[in-house]
């Protein structure tokens, strides 16, 4: 036999499984200081909660991405492609849960995609989401958690937003009818290029002047002053009104790593108004290091009866935030462990020796030190 992993999977070894639990352990503090409860979901769903046409989307390649099977009793399953959708039908299965409902959670996603430095097939999401409000306060809040989340990990990051009326409101004043479609395209921007976009959108059925007419006011270097200018569509204006109020919070919260970008789509169907990613600075990584955005209509229906639930979450990427921080020396992947030898002839002296054995470092220390260092571990 032939013993090989899964395509898109890999083994963690010791040393790497304790650099990512100590990782989600730092996550689950920085999510608790903002007032965020945990919670567990299951990795399996039913296909048709995964693939419906307001959770993964009919266009996104999500519902290309996911993992099917099927139980003994025949019924189409699905392995979770992110921790958004059973958030979702959760929150709609426990309908008298306390509003705003501030939650994280920690764990494996699966989605059979291509493979990249930073993205395998499974791969571990932590997210964090407030439901229930629908306050340009929540996003900006969700930012301030990403920035000064990834200041204590000490990787140096740009946070690019943007809003999904917005461009639909771009999409729009294009004569463009099927959003959906073409968002799915420019999200691809940053992976295919400008012409390569242009090339996806002709086969979508896009003419020259439409294509031109989005790529100009879709510039990385377009401001939201120039939109302001450009825009006439009510939904892309009523987008640019959210933006503009997001920002005034922004600035209020003296962030500093927040960038408009209004190429930014996010390719989910769900999205309904702000969208972000997060990104390392002078990395290799190029994958996202985080991402989110608010997702008003999903929880309402899957409920039914034209409720809207708003909320807005975000995700860290725990194995691509690994990676930089391998990448940037931060961590290494040796030995965690720490063992300390004291001399048993020098215990009850005022000074010992201290010999780490994993640095090889010495250091005189009273004994009430020693005990201190162990206690901090």
């Amino acid at each position: 036999m032939n013993l090989q992993n899964a395509k898109g999977t890999q083994d963690v070894p010791p040393e790497e499984k304790a650099l990512k639990n100590q990782l989600a352990e730092s996550l689950q503090k920085i999510f608790s200081l903002y007032g965020f409860y945990p919670l567990e979901t299951p990795l399996i769903e039913r296909y048709e909660t995964l693939a419906a046409k307001f959770a993964a989307g009919e266009a996104s390649d999500a519902l290309k991405e996911i993992f099917k099977l099927k139980d003994q009793g025949d019924r189409d399953l699905g392995l979770r492609f992110d921790l958004t959708v059973p958030l979702a039908r959760y929150i709609a299965m426990n309908p008298n849960l306390k509003m705003p409902f501030k939650r994280y959670e920690i764990g494996p996603v699966f989605r059979d995609g291509p493979i990249k430095a930073g993205r395998m097939r499974q791969f571990w999401q932590c997210d964090f989401d407030i439901i229930g409000s629908s306050s340009m306060v929540a996003d900006a809040e969700c930012l301030a958690l990403f920035e000064n989340g990834f200041d204590q990990l000490g990787i140096d990051v740009i946070i690019k937003v943007n809003n999904r009326k917005l461009l639909n409101g771009i999409l729009e004043q294009a004569g463009i009818t099927d959003k959906e479609t073409a968002i799915v395209t420019i999200d691809k921007l940053d992976k295919i290029g400008e012409k390569g976009v242009t090339e996806e959108l002709k086969t979508r059925g896009l003419n020259s002047k439409q294509i031109k007419a989005i790529l100009t006011l879709i510039n990385p270097q377009t401001s939201l002053q120039t939109l302001k200018e450009e825009i006439t569509a009510e939904e892309g204006i009523e987008g640019l009104k959210e933006l503009s109020e997001l920002f005034q919070y922004i600035e209020k919260m003296n962030l500093k790593k927040i960038k408009f970008e209004a190429s930014l789509a996010r390719g989910l169907a769900y999205y309904t108004g702000t969208v972000f990613e997060v990104y390392a600075k002078e990395s290799k990584i190029t994958s996202s290091l985080g991402s989110g955005g608010r997702w008003d209509n999903m929880i309402g229906n899957f409920m039914g009866g034209n409720r809207v639930i708003p909320a807005v979450g975000g995700s860290f990427g725990l194995v691509p935030i690994v990676e930089t921080l391998k990448e940037k020396g931060k961590i290494s992947s040796g030995n965690l462990t720490k063992a300390y030898v004291i001399p048993i002839n020098t215990i009850n002296e005022d000074k010992v020796l201290l010999r780490d054995m994993v640095s090889g470092t010495e250091t005189l220390l009273s004994t009430k030190d020693i005990i201190r260092k162990l206690k901090e571990g």
